[in-house]
């Protein structure tokens, strides 16, 4: 209770100096608030990044593996020379995959055709995305449906000319949402829409359905050469539950491997490409820049730190003869000690609470463009905690300095 009494009137005393001098406290705060502003609005930006990134990463699904020509990600010594030489995936890969794989609980195949322009009567949309598939494109990948559903295996089987459209392509073509069993022009062919995707909206890495148009693949190599390398055929094959990737991966090699007749020794001409390369590649990256923030961040707030600690010095000196007079009536060395300590920690606690609540309106205003700002819990502690830790260091030394004086030499100075 003696503890707790000597506290309150320790920071009673710390309020009435910083109420009493406000252009100092103003100027103190200031250096904190911009040290803490930038460090959390710093994480804030890095933390935002990263999480809109990784969202379009995992659009392209956990636990599925991707077997292409090139690899996604290039190492320093970047044979190029060998990539180019491989073979893209093909229809027997995809077959033999099916019937030889047992940790695949779909494999898909797919070939990527080109922005083409669809019709429906006087409506045009140009730059469709169109996409041949096999019938287990919808196991791979996570399709929410607005209207309709995905083609039926009679339908996939005989290349049925019906289509899958994206909630963009509806939109435009179909302004009065009526697009089921409409036939839209596509390649020159009439198709038939049994469905229209959920709106997605863009990302950062441009993955969306919204400007998909899907094809069942037996019908589209009717009208082009689907193994030609410029329509990017790939294999999608995604791991059944449970199953770990690395196991997935590892049988997938050895397929390919064999159904390609590799000899041993000799390297893969195919890639299996993942999502956890992409993801591993963020963390790096945004590890770098998690340490440059903190950098930057720990600057500012250590200039804002000299600031606090040099305006304590002045209230110590300015307030040498109330201490001498505190002292003689018996004020302990630690109230002494107190009372400038919470002083600092105030202003520090209050500049970190500044600089919290300005990121938070920078975000709001960010957030008006669409673009959603992640400010965590965890930069929420950085900034309560960072102020705190900075108001302990900047006040230690003036608050020790207070509570040493001599009381008659405090009583004696001017």
């Amino acid at each position: 209770m003696l503890f707790l009494k000597l506290f309150r009137e320790s920071f009673l005393f710390a309020y009435d100096a910083l109420t009493q001098n406000k252009l100092r406290t103003l100027l103190s705060l200031l250096g904190v608030t911009i040290g803490i502003f930038t460090i959390i609005a710093v994480f804030s930006a890095v933390d935002t990044l990263r999480d809109n990134l990784q969202k379009s990463v995992n659009k392209l699904g956990n636990n599925s593996i991707y077997i292409q020509k090139w690899p996604w990600i290039f190492g320093n010594d970047y044979p190029w020379w060998k990539f180019i030489q491989r073979p893209v995936p093909n229809m027997n890969d995809y077959e033999e995959l099916k019937k030889r794989s047992q940790t695949a609980a779909a494999v898909s195949f797919e070939i990527y055709i080109d922005s083409r322009k669809v019709k429906y009567k006087s409506n045009t949309v140009d730059g469709a995305t169109l996409y041949a598939v096999s019938h287990e494109h919808s196991q791979v990948y996570n399709y929410e449906y607005q209207d309709g559903r995905y083609f039926t295996d009679m339908e996939s089987r005989s290349g049925a000319p019906v289509t899958v459209i994206g909630y963009e392509i509806a939109s435009h073509l179909f302004p009065a949402g009526d697009a089921m069993g409409k036939k839209i022009k596509i390649m020159g062919r009439y198709v038939t829409v049994i469905g229209v995707f959920k709106k997605e909206g863009d990302d950062m890495l441009g993955i969306s359905a919204d400007k998909e148009v899907l094809l069942p693949m037996n019908m589209v190599r009717n009208l082009i050469d689907i193994k030609a390398e410029k329509y990017q055929p790939q294999i999608v094959v995604k791991g059944k539950e449970g199953v770990a990737e690395a196991e997935v991966e590892s049988e997938l090699q050895g397929v390919m491997r064999s159904i390609r007749r590799i000899a041993p020794g000799k390297e893969d001409n195919f890639a299996l490409n993942k999502s956890t390369l992409l993801s591993n590649q963020l963390d790096s990256l945004f590890g770098v820049l998690n340490k440059v923030g903190l950098f930057v961040g720990c600057f500012s707030i250590l200039v804002g730190g000299f600031g606090i600690a040099n305006i304590m010095f002045v209230s110590v000196k300015e307030r040498t003869n109330i201490i001498g007079i505190q002292k003689s009536l018996g004020a302990k060395n630690y109230f002494i000690l107190l009372q400038f300590l919470i002083e600092a920690l105030a202003l520090c606690l209050m500049g970190g609470i500044i600089g919290l609540m300005l990121v938070y309106l920078l975000s709001l205003l960010v957030g008006l463009t669409g673009f959603e700002v992640v400010i965590g819990m965890k930069n929420i502690l950085i900034g309560v905690l960072g102020s705190l830790a900075i108001g302990v260091i900047s006040g230690i030394v003036p608050a020790l300095s207070a509570a040493r004086l001599n009381p008659v030499d405090a009583i004696r100075s001017n």
